[in-house]
């Protein structure tokens, strides 16, 4: 239930989470109640970018950053047609955004489409929190939603888990489109939309690939009619346990070069057999420092995600389609963030390479893909 009431961002509000602790302040955006999974986010800029992240489907993010709204929002930046994420906490928002390229305020953005939040409480203390308990779901509550602290706690935790949740076709789009090569064109490629963002076909476009975006419900035989010289898998959200792998197995019994970002390296490393499992608290922001083992360069790097693959660091492991190994690594707690087949080629990353809102470390690996499609030509 949301309810707009633009202007009303000094109603009174509560965020509730799942384990009885409450945070009140002032309501942010819409005036109502949401459900979610709390997460925090840890970057510095990029709002927008991660407000219009499809990945955030159901997830109520809180800003670690204190200040947030300084820029307002902007009709260019926006990762996809609406905002995803299902609810929004912050400590100190903008009174006034200042920007040459801000339209309207991030409270009145949030209000227009319906988007939950809350201000004014202690960002700190409820990060501090989620890294202890883990992230867990949440509740947020203004205006008539409000009610006394029992029953609003029952109606958190009647509200689904993130584990076990199916979500790409929920955020995918439901008809495939093309995004045209930027000059001449050199190869096309089969991305299926798991919850893309905008800024990545846009990236191989610029690459000279005419990109074919298909639902996440597509089959080999659709993905296959577009004669695709590359299968690119997006990023995305829910549980990968979820996610039926016959069309991931179809390309890589036909050797098609493949790429995967995010959740599309999740479901790569099922299908070679690896599992997945959830992260206490995820990683999420544009300051992680992720090691690529092939090269041993480190890159700060651009992240969203709960689940991790379950794959050994310290040897090459025998899958179906052959010999892999864990190319990259986040060297704040050894989680995988790649994967790369040694016999084919196909290999994934757990992080955002197109990197909206930056940083840009990892773009080379778009022409890593590209040298792929070119040495299967060769």
């Amino acid at each position: 239930m949301t309810i707009s009431t633009r202007g009303a961002g000094k109603a009174p509000a509560v965020l509730v989470l799942e384990d009885g602790r409450s945070f009140r302040g002032r309501a942010y955006g819409a005036v109502g109640e949401t459900f979610g999974e709390a997460v925090f986010n840890t970057g510095m800029t990029g709002y927008q970018e991660t407000l219009t992240d499809p990945s955030y489907h159901r997830q109520v993010v809180v800003m670690t950053a204190p200040h947030v709204g300084n820029t307002g929002v902007n009709d260019e930046d926006d990762e996809s047609a609406k905002i995803w994420v299902a609810g929004y906490v912050v400590r100190d928002p903008a009174r006034i955004p200042s920007n040459w390229r801000s339209r309207r305020t991030l409270d009145d953005e949030l209000d227009a489409q319906g988007v939950v939040g809350i201000s004014g409480i202690d960002t700190r203390a409820l990060t501090r929190h989620l890294r202890e308990r883990g992230a867990m779901r949440v509740g947020i509550f203004s205006g008539e939603a409000l009610a006394d602290d029992a029953t609003l706690l029952e109606r958190v935790r009647q509200a689904p888990q993130m584990k076990g949740a199916d979500l790409s076709a929920e955020v995918a789009t439901k008809e495939t489109y093309v995004v045209p090569a930027v000059g001449e064109k050199r190869f096309t490629v089969a991305a299926i939309d798991l919850g893309i963002k905008g800024m990545t076909p846009h990236l191989m476009a610029e690459r000279g690939i005419e990109v074919h975006v298909l639902p996440a419900t597509a089959t080999a035989e659709e993905l296959y009619a577009v004669n695709p010289d590359g299968v690119f898998l997006s990023n995305g959200p829910g549980d990968p346990s979820t996610v039926d792998l016959t069309l991931i197995r179809a390309a890589l019994d036909k050797k098609t070069p493949l790429f995967g970002i995010c959740f599309g390296n999740q479901i790569l490393g099922r299908a070679l057999g690896f599992g997945t499992y959830k992260l206490k608290y995820g990683h999420r922001g544009i300051n992680q420092p992720v090691q690529d083992r092939t090269t041993g360069k480190v890159e700060i790097t651009a992240h969203n995600h709960g689940f991790a693959v379950d794959a050994p660091l310290d040897k090459v492991s025998d899958t179906p389609f052959g010999r892999a190994e864990v190319s990259h690594v986040c060297l704040n707690d050894n989680v995988v963030e790649g994967l790369q087949l040694l016999d084919q080629p196909a290999f994934s990353v757990q992080y955002h390479p197109e990197a909206a809102a930056g940083p840009h470390d990892a773009a080379y690996l778009f022409d890593r893909f590209v040298e792929l499609m070119e040495g299967q030509r060769a």
